[in-house]
């Protein structure tokens, strides 16, 4: 017999018998009684609140299939999370494990002619209790997370809540479900090793069952065959004329095909040639963090990944490409996959191969303190060996990352900070085990204890001492410090730093009736999950602008002040290269509509921070930096060779009035230059960075002061539209010109500062082409002083 694939249509029903409906798997559960009508969205309004009893139950979901042969077996990945699964009524596998792989024998319960599955789904709630009241000593779960235990279970901890994430703590099979035949032959995994000491040499071990006769290899236009020795076949096939493998911004990213055949099972994958290196040398400031690619160090400039809806039956293979190729068009070169989510499927991977994303993939382990126990361990060992075997052939993968925060968080609890020995030998039983089944699988892998960490076996202080590895600074946010802040740190590479925005008005239109858009309403503050976020957007806001009188003005405003936090904090650390090699902003992606650190809303429509991104990452760039009555303009370059700069001067006042400062062309190379020194700007005037280059040009308008001191004049802008064609002029001093539209789509450029009689041209592309734009013009003018221009 052939495989039978069980996704689909599946009967749903609780365990209380109230409620019944289809479940198309992959999916989840709230997603199908949602798309039943048995329950309202759960992203509108507060509905969330009334839709937490959907975790507190048990949901059994089940349907038929018939077999001619019975000697099968059954096949499951990605169940969320504690399930029994039965076959005709008998209870074939326990599952705990929302990351792992399932295959289980069904030969003694299986038969001829029509079989029943069911998946009972268990409260995660009751099952994560049980854990916790077993558990020898306390421990606590985060503080994130307003529904508990979701530390005892191996779910995304985001699904019990986050600072940015609804709570509901979904159920459901994302990945396959499949009926095989026992004795078929099958190739159950392949482990893939790249040699680039002399040329290129690709090590292939092929992992067989049910299979005795030669395996073939077919790779670079060459042909391979061994029999396999106790499962295992090896190959060595030499790479003719090797095509390199590059980040995006650093070269193309060709990738060859590789079949591996045993009798009838086949499996494929595709590969990029390149050598990757995490270089942790010792220097005077502590320990350098540099990702080096075929011998080039190559600066990170990118953003955290979280799973891109907090219900997985609403992700797509092209709602997530559509996000990853907005992070390439925005200068990104790297993704980090955060350590609260989940492991993302093969195509994600694929993606990131093909777009040149390097990914730092964090293992699934966030802000919580964990068990450590034998069979908490033996479950992570096999979820690691499961997705290091599935993933660590990817030309993306630079580093794999045993958690996300794990070391701090012995410092956020009480238990842990008075008994701190107990916890951190607790933690490391954990962090070793996660370290050596990566190593046993791939031994080859780049493994990073924590994230962030001084480096291997220190538990200091990564969030606010700069010198070594890795570091995630929250305090301009979380203290509420001026942006100037970011100037006080000297990271080697910053893995997390953030500061939050309104979403769009687009998506807050989804989410609200027109009374709830006052950043007072319950239900704004419903979409706002990190305690005093709201206010802190509001005091930051008074701190540096204006009051914007209208809504919608505010919620511009407030994108306009996150760019402008990140672009300070992007733009200092890349003008300390090399000293700092990497900057990930948090976050990319928003997984509901929620006031957040994204710059994509959900849905990925571009807030403004990210066509600032585009911008701050561009490849050459020149900056501001301020040092007491001095400013330093500074150039820097990403580029493989050295590029040549132009660069004019100029200082603005708010009229739109300019004074000549000079200009200068100087040569860049890999370390950043300072190119001209500016001391004698007036109270009312703002330095104005024009240059250009072979990668483009560009421009920064740095303002010494915050914005409310200057008397800004009307932009006087005008819109002109010809069919997806927009001109934007300006006739006065135009900052932060940002246009929308009130459908989904994507602005070819926007976010950007225009002189008097100075025009952009544009497009906009409706993501749904028969819908027709109303646009609204906005800029920093209009929103504190007077009237936006649709």
């Amino acid at each position: 017999m052939t495989q039978i694939d069980l996704t689909g249509a599946w009967s749903l029903a609780d365990s209380a018998g109230d409620y019944a409906c289809t479940l198309d798997l992959p999916g989840d559960g709230i997603s199908a009684l949602h798309d039943a009508g048995l329950i309202p969205d759960p992203y509108f309004g507060r509905n969330e609140y009334d839709l937490r009893w959907i975790c507190e139950r048990d949901w059994v979901a089940t349907r038929q299939f018939n077999l001619t042969d019975p000697h099968v077996d059954l096949v499951l990945s990605r169940m969320d999370t504690v399930v029994t699964v039965r076959v005709n009524d008998t209870v074939v596998l326990k599952a705990d494990n929302a990351f792992r792989d399932y295959r289980v024998s069904l030969g003694d319960v299986a038969f001829a002619g029509q079989n029943t599955i069911s998946l009972t789904f268990h409260s995660p709630v009751v099952a994560g209790k049980a854990l916790f009241d077993a558990h020898d000593f306390d421990i606590p779960w985060s503080r994130n997370c307003p529904i508990p235990y979701g530390n005892f279970l191996r779910k995304p901890a985001c699904d019990f809540g986050w600072d940015w994430n609804i709570a509901l703590a979904p159920f459901g099979v994302y990945g396959a479900i499949t009926v095989m035949p026992s004795d078929a032959p099958r190739i159950d995994r392949l482990a893939i090793h790249q040699d680039h000491s002399d040329g290129v040499v690709v090590h292939v071990s092929a992992y067989v069952s049910n299979h005795t006769n030669a395996v073939t290899l077919t790779f670079d236009g060459q042909n391979f065959s061994a029999r396999p020795v106790h499962g295992v076949c090896t190959f060595r096939a030499t790479v003719k004329n090797p095509k390199l493998w590059w980040p995006a911004g650093q070269g193309d990213q060709p990738l060859y095909d590789l079949e591996v055949t045993a009798g009838p099972a086949k499996t494929t994958r595709r590969i990029g040639l390149r050598k990757m290196e995490l270089v942790t040398a010792k220097d005077e400031a502590g320990l350098s963090f540099v990702v080096r690619v075929n011998g080039r160090d190559v600066f990170c400039k990118g953003a955290n990944w979280i799973p891109a809806d907090a219900l997985p039956g609403r992700i797509s293979i092209a709602k997530t490409t559509d996000l990853l190729q907005s992070a390439v068009d925005a200068n990104m070169n790297m993704i980090r996959i955060w350590g609260g989510g989940r492991y993302e499927p093969t195509s994600f991977y694929d993606t990131c191969d093909e777009l040149g994303l390097l990914v730092w993939q964090d293992f699934m382990f966030a802000c919580n303190l964990y068990p450590s126990d034998r069979s908490f361990i033996a479950n992570v060992r096999t979820e690691v060996q499961d997705n290091v075997a599935r993933m660590h052939h990817h030309a993306c993968i630079a580093l794999w990352c045993g958690d996300n925060e794990l070391v701090g968080a012995l410092d956020w609890y009480d238990v842990s900070k008075l008994d701190r020995d107990r916890y951190l030998v607790n933690y490391d039983r954990l962090n070793r085990a996660i370290e050596d089944v990566l190593l046993e699988t791939d031994p080859y892998a780049i493994w990073w204890p924590s994230s962030p960490t001084k480096g291997p076996l220190n538990f200091g202080d990564s969030w606010h001492d700069d010198g070594s590895g890795d570091m995630h600074f929250w305090s301009v946010w979380h203290e509420g410090r001026d942006f100037d802040h970011y100037r006080d740190v000297a990271p080697r590479f910053c893995s997390e730093f953030g500061f939050q925005s309104y979403p769009t008005m687009n998506a807050i239109r989804n989410f609200t009736a027109p009374e709830d858009r006052n950043i007072a309403a319950p239900v704004l503050e419903s979409h706002q999950k990190n305690d005093g976020g709201n206010a802190r957007i509001a005091e930051t806001m008074f701190r540096y602008f204006r009051w914007p009188e209208a809504f919608d003005d505010f919620v511009y405003l407030s994108q306009v002040q996150q760019a402008l936090a990140i672009k300070t904090a992007v733009t200092h650390w890349r003008s300390l290269k090399p000293h700092c090699m990497g900057t990930l902003i948090w976050q990319l992606n928003d997984t509901w509509p929620v006031c957040s650190w994204a710059s994509l809303d959900y849905g990925g429509d571009w807030k403004l921070m990210h066509h600032a991104a585009r911008d701050f990452f561009a490849p050459v760039i020149c900056t501001a930096v301020p040092n007491c009555s001095t400013t330093t303009i500074r150039a820097i370059n990403d580029m493989a060779m050295p590029a040549e700069v132009e660069v004019t001067l100029r200082a603005v006042t708010p009229d739109g009035a300019t004074r000549e400062l000079g200009q200068v062309t100087a040569a860049v190379g890999a370390e950043a230059v300072d190119i001209f020194h500016v001391e004698d700007l007036g109270p009312q005037e703002m330095l104005l960075i024009d240059w250009q280059s072979a990668d483009g040009h560009g421009r920064e308008v740095h303002a010494p002061q915050p914005y409310k001191s200057y008397d800004l004049m009307p932009a006087g802008l005008s819109l002109e539209i010809d069919g997806a064609e927009i001109t934007i002029a300006a006739k006065g001093l135009g900052l932060f010109v940002f246009i929308e539209a009130d459908i989904p789509g994507r602005f070819s450029a926007n976010n950007f500062d225009l002189l008097p009689g100075e025009s952009r041209s544009l497009r906009f592309d409706a993501s749904d082409p028969t819908r027709s734009a109303n646009f609204t013009l906005r800029d920093l003018h209009s929103a504190t002083y007077g009237k936006t221009t649709t």
